[in-house]
């Protein structure tokens, strides 16, 4: 992918399959400007696993507390086309998160 516009969009993309498998339990959804900043703030820790680098314990932090209700929404199929789920899973696996089989968030599915 080239220029700024197209990196922004991978660093999205893995952020948001980061944290798209954590199940939030309480009764509140959050605000769109809190989910805003949770994204923000994803984004930020995990910039460094569009290089190529493992998700460091800051970035497998905010995968831990993103709220699914703050990712799934934006997993367009325009954006779906350009993730490759194994990889992600794999990423999201090596945080200690479990994956489930065939789950849909947006317009993914998992393997």
């Amino acid at each position: 992918m080239k220029g700024g516009k197209s990196w922004g969009v991978m660093v999205v993309l893995v952020v948001v399959l980061l944290g798209m498998w954590e199940v939030k339990t309480s009764s509140a959804a959050p605000s769109a400007a809190e989910c805003k900043e949770e994204r923000r703030l994803a984004i930020n820790a995990c910039k460094p696993v569009v290089y190529g680098k493992d998700p460091s314990p800051a970035c497998c932090e905010r995968a831990r507390v993103t709220h699914l209700e703050c990712v799934c929404p934006v997993i367009t199929p325009k954006l779906a086309a350009l993730i490759d789920v194994n990889k992600a899973v794999r990423l999201i696996e090596g945080c200690g998160r479990k994956v489930p089989r065939h789950y849909k968030c947006g317009s993914i599915t998992t393997p």
